[in-house]
């Protein structure tokens, strides 16, 4: 399988793709065509354990890593999880969740960043490149403490995550600034995510940038969703719902349903339209957005536009205005053509915003709809999902939630099973879950998870129990402009 840029360069291998993150004209990796896989092949899926699901749909794209190699990482990825890597919840009667929080940072990014270390050092080796490697990572909240977990200790490499440094939860940065590792750098930014990502990319396109780093025996690469091999690990929990699905006889072979994503970067929900593309069977894929809506205005009316003000909310991992992956999603709308993708971003980054025809939208991408909520509405789901099924909901699946229903509020005669993609554990957001479902106020994060814990009866992950004890270990905050000379004194022996 060969992989091109979005704007034009290409062909590349997929070991390339991964270890160069980002393609040298700034667009991002897609592969040459979707494999298929028939219902046949998902039946075959359907009795196997999650290791050997996900190597199998990764061994679809990447090809220069044999099925067995691709096992071997998948086994001892997702051994590092509390169970099963995806469990499959049923709800209600047609209604699931799809627990994506069981990885050691309790966040669906665990997902692919417990794979893409071995992605790394694999492609490196396949490729023969003894350069150490330079991982940067931008986040609003859950990327960076995944990637610092699926990162920390690796030989040959060093990882830098720049997060907003009052835009991510108390707790999403309590976990990040107390991450130990040899190799390891966290750089809070006076700006919010998309300032990050905005600098992140900007280094990956900067020659200048790129020597300074080669100079002293580095390469850069992307752990952020941009790269290939974050993305491929994220298409194997569709196939895998729709197989446990199959298997707890809650779905016929060949029956379609409904996935709703929230959504900030858009990387979860186009692993979702890969899926389809490859051949799952799927009616909708329902956008959830928060009060920074700028997907559900896309879909609604073809017409991105990320002027307009930023919100804070209790779900910071979607306060974000410019998705990156959407750019995979507008290439296959355009018929492939870099040429249009190439001149839209470049509008977006002049003008902020950029247009596609709205039948062509509607046309190409029919299984996309976008619904956004409000913060009340947000805490409302909490409130009231508590109060009907006695299950916690983190502030970005309970956005999903909130979606979930306004769809059906439009289209109320849908009977097709929906699975709801739960992206984080509750006790990450404790003092927002805590104040929705039991109406107390604690605004320490520690205090809060226990007060939720005693409150609810539920248990505090042992992730989040120990963090009082550790210290803080990275504490440097900067602005924009200083981003590229801090990231380059992580590596150039000035800390």
């Amino acid at each position: 399988m060969k992989f091109y840029s979005t704007r034009g360069f290409g062909p590349v291998s997929g070991a390339e793709a991964i270890v160069k993150g980002l393609a040298d004209d700034g667009g991002l990796f897609v592969p040459e065509i979707f494999p298929e896989v028939s219902l046949d092949d998902l039946a075959d899926m359907a009795a196997l354990e999650y290791p050997e699901r996900s190597a199998y749909v990764m061994s679809k794209y990447l090809t220069d890593f044999s099925y067995e190699e691709l096992l071997e990482i998948t086994k001892k990825a997702y051994a590092r999880f509390d169970g099963e890597a995806a469990p499959v919840t049923k709800v209600d009667d047609g209604l699931y969740l799809l627990e994506l929080w069981h990885g050691p940072t309790l966040a669906f990014k665990d997902i692919a960043l417990t794979v893409l270390p071995y992605l790394l050092t694999g492609s490196k080796k396949k490729l023969g490149i003894d350069k150490k490697t330079q991982i940067l990572v931008a986040t609003s909240g859950d990327t960076g403490k995944a990637a610092l977990e699926g990162f920390k200790d690796v030989d040959g490499v060093e990882i830098t995550v720049l997060y907003p440094a009052e835009g991510v939860s108390d707790m999403q940065k309590k976990q990040m600034i107390t991450t130990e590792g040899k190799n390891v750098h966290v750089l809070g930014v006076n700006g919010n995510f998309d300032d990050a990502q905005t600098a992140v990319k900007k280094i990956f396109s900067d020659p200048e940038m790129k020597k300074k780093f080669s100079d002293l025996g580095y390469d850069l690469s992307s752990a952020n969703s941009i790269n290939f091999g974050r993305l491929v690990p994220q298409i194997a929990y569709y196939f895998s719902t729709y197989c446990d699905l199959l298997n707890a006889e809650e779905i016929e072979l060949g029956q379609l349903v409904n996935f709703v994503v929230p959504s900030g970067n858009f990387g979860n929900i186009l692993a979702g339209y890969y899926a389809k593309r490859m051949g799952l069977p799927v009616q909708h894929l329902i956008v959830a957005s928060n009060e920074n809506d700028v997907l559900t205005d896309f879909f609604s009316t073809g017409r991105y536009d990320a002027q307009r003000p930023f919100h804070k909310t209790i779900s910071p991992s979607m306060d974000i205005l410019v998705s990156s992956n959407l750019e995979r999603l507008v290439y296959e709308i355009v018929d492939r053509d870099p040429k249009k993708i190439s001149d839209m971003m470049s509008r977006l980054k002049e003008f902020g915003f950029y247009n596609v025809d709205e039948d062509t939208l509607y046309d190409k991408a029919p299984e996309f709809l976008g619904y956004s909520c409000t913060e009340g509405e947000t805490k409302d789901t909490i409130d009231n999902f508590y109060d009907d099924y006695s299950y916690l909901l983190d502030p970005h699946t309970a956005v999903g939630v909130t979606a979930f229903f306004k769809y059906l509020d439009e289209v109320y005669d849908d009977t097709t099973p929906t699975v709801v993609v739960s992206t984080a554990s509750p006790y990450k957001f404790p003092q927002s879950v805590l104040e929705a479902s039991c109406h107390v106020t604690e605004k320490d994060p520690i205090k809060a998870a226990k007060r939720l814990s005693k409150m609810t009866s539920t248990e505090i992950p042992e992730a989040i129990a120990g963090l009082n004890d550790k210290p803080i270990l990275h504490n440097k905050v900067v602005d924009k402009a200083d981003i590229p000379v801090s990231v380059l004194s992580f590596v150039g022996g000035k800390k």
